[in-house]
């Protein structure tokens, strides 16, 4: 039995532009696992600590990653999956892309490494998709790649990792509230005005121009949805407040974590990040409702091994 630990981070996914193409990942949030290859054939989930999640390989999100792997793998192997959650189901930091990244990951580590890091994202999208309904990769990307991703397309899949500038920090609010994928999306409406598109197209064009030349005002000004987050915010306890409460304290730009309830906030510096985090925490206070707050640099490696 050959086995490996490893730290499947969580994830920041939109950025606020990017609705389902653009993603990054934190260095100070994720889950662990433990990832064995056996002799015996098939695909294990053998422990789950941390959340109550489904032991049924095709129920959970990692096994389903896994076996799409191994569908496209010439060895007759078995791997055993053991998930130590960190990360909360529905928290909309990548819970179910951490579990499906790693274990892919870990997989594709141990049989030393027979695809890239980019096939790897495809495997990673059958757990999204048994997730939510939608195979996107606007988690598992950055999860797997690390830092920054955009993905230009997903007929034929085309993910590429964007410049990660050193000072940004994110700072991200979890309401203990639990929005699904599924019911955030169901609020979205299919059909934008062309003048939203062409807002929306700038704001993404200029927060990749943003990062690569270390443009911070750009990015802060890039951080802008005007499709998604005006139809997604209601469901979200005291977004507005955590908004303005943000941009006060000097964050670049502040908006919806993937599908909700958390809520972002990028600022250049440490320094600013504590100070965002300090007045969210404030606003939070008020409402009675319980919260985590997690301060993290990004993380430009992703996945990684863990002693």
């Amino acid at each position: 039995m050959k086995s490996i630990k490893i730290f499947a981070p969580a994830t920041v996914a939109n950025l606020s532009c990017g609705f389902d193409v653009l993603g990054c990942c934190l260095d100070t949030v994720g889950d662990e696992m433990i990832i064995s290859l056996t002799s015996e054939p098939g695909v294990r989930i053998t422990k789950i600590e941390g959340a109550d999640l489904p032991l049924d390989t095709k129920k959970n999100v990692a096994g389903v990653a896994v076996e799409a792997l191994l569908k496209n793998c010439k060895n007759e192997i078995g791997v055993d999956i053991e998930i130590y959650k960190k990360i909360k189901a529905g928290s909309g930091i990548g819970s179910s892309a951490a579990s499906s990244a790693g274990a892919v990951w870990a997989v594709n580590h141990l049989l030393e490494s027979p695809f890239t890091s980019h096939k790897l994202v495809e495997f990673a999208m059958a757990g999204e998709k048994l997730a939510s309904g939608n195979a996107h990769a606007d988690n598992v990307a950055p999860a797997l790649l690390g830092g920054f991703t955009l993905v230009r397309s997903y007929a034929p899949l085309d993910v590429i990792k964007l410049h990660t500038p050193q000072d940004l920090v994110m700072t991200v609010i979890h309401p203990q509230i639990e929005v699904k994928t599924s019911d955030a999306r169901s609020v979205i409406k299919q059909n934008v005005t062309l003048k939203q598109a062409i807002h929306q197209w700038g704001n993404v064009g200029g927060l990749v121009s943003g990062l690569f030349t270390e443009d911070y005002d750009l990015i802060g000004r890039s951080l802008e949805d005007v499709i998604i987050e005006p139809m997604r915010s209601i469901l979200i306890p005291e977004f507005a407040n955590v908004k303005e409460a943000a941009i006060k304290q000097g964050a670049l730009g502040c908006g919806i974590s993937g599908s909700g309830p958390s809520i972002f906030a990028l600022s250049k510096g440490m320094d600013t990040a504590k100070k965002v985090a300090e007045a969210i925490r404030e606003v939070y206070i008020k409402t009675g409702l319980d919260f985590d707050i997690h301060i993290s640099k990004i993380n430009n490696q992703g996945v990684k091994i863990i002693n």
